[in-house]
């Protein structure tokens, strides 16, 4: 690639009170289930950092390098972004103590769990951040276990240049089809690594599309299987996977979120400015270009404003 990200087009507008206040500009790849592109806004093939999406690919890297998961489940929860619900705290210290390790072990840094209601709990509880609640816990601890089946050292688990981090960057530049054009520091510390919405995109559809019993089929099979671990009840990732049969959806931090679904296609999308709230409105419409149709994507076609505690506008898509 060598280029930078040129920023994308019109993707969603802010609509209040029937006025247009704000504008999310971003970047959109479909691609169908042959992997061509069929449609697109944007700049699709500059690199940008995928965030928590390249989590299926490095959960591959993983299982390739000698981790063995037995239960599916745990195979979710380590490609997950997870809400700090209670089922996830129990997994990820049963993942832990599995391995005669705890939390301290784990380089994530403490922090409060992203879903709103499991973050209200522990306040209320008088509790506070921890590194088990760091929506990043179950990937860390598959690299941690991933290391003592390997053989490799504990210390600097997260580096770019261990070993372990060697391993994920080939998964990941494999599926993608690129080499990484940048690696960086995730929020939760260990690396990222830039690639375009194109090769985003059809890394997802190579792992939708994988014959069964190879490793990328049973990372996709697990988080399909298990969607509630791999975000939370109420995670949009989640209820999509819940919702449209055969989808696996993955959101990354800063306005990402990738998906595919066997047989149809696939969509990976960046919003600029990093807003949340445009993603899932330009991704709906995006999979509605590939013929799919279910309730909750007219659940998450439009995503109300409220004004005085009343829906007064709307975000919806422009693309």
């Amino acid at each position: 690639m060598g280029k930078t990200y040129e920023g994308g087009a019109p993707l969603a507008e802010v609509v209040r009170s029937g006025f247009v206040e704000g504008v999310h500009r971003g970047s959109v790849v479909v691609l169908d289930a042959s992997g061509q592109t069929v449609a697109g806004a944007g700049d699709v093939t500059s690199p940008v950092f995928p965030r928590s999406s390249n989590k299926p690919m490095q959960t591959v890297g993983m299982l390739r390098a000698g981790l063995t998961l037995a239960d599916p489940a745990d195979v979710a929860l380590v490609s997950a972004s997870h809400a700090g619900e209670e089922f996830h705290l129990a997994r990820v210290g049963a993942l832990l103590a599995r391995a005669g390790l705890d939390e301290s072990a784990l380089h994530c840094p403490p922090d409060l769990p992203v879903g709103d209601e499991a973050r209200t709990a522990v306040l209320r509880a008088g509790g506070g951040p921890t590194r088990t609640q760091m929506n990043c816990s179950g990937k860390h601890s598959g690299m941690l276990l991933t290391c003592l089946a390997a053989g490799w050292p504990l210390d600097g688990y997260w580096r770019p240049e261990h070993p372990l981090q060697q391993r994920l960057r080939d998964a990941v530049e494999e599926f993608t089809g690129e080499p990484a054009a940048a690696v960086g520091v995730d929020g939760c510390g260990a690396p990222v690594l830039a690639v375009s919405l194109i090769g985003l995109a059809g890394a997802y559809l190579r792992l939708v599309s994988a014959e069964p019993g190879t490793v990328a089929r049973t990372v996709a099979d697990a988080m399909r299987a298990h969607p509630d671990l791999v975000g939370g009840t109420r995670a949009e990732d989640s209820r999509l996977m819940r919702g449209v049969p055969g989808l696996l959806a993955k959101i990354g931090a800063e306005g990402v979120v990738a998906a595919a679904v066997p047989g149809v296609g696939a969509v990976a999308i960046k919003i600029d400015d990093g807003a949340g709230r445009a993603r899932m409105p330009v991704l709906v419409s995006a999979l509605r270009r590939l013929g799919l149709d279910a309730p909750v994507l007219t659940e998450y076609a439009e995503l109300p404003l409220f004004g005085g505690g009343l829906p007064v506008g709307a975000v919806r898509p422009l693309w």
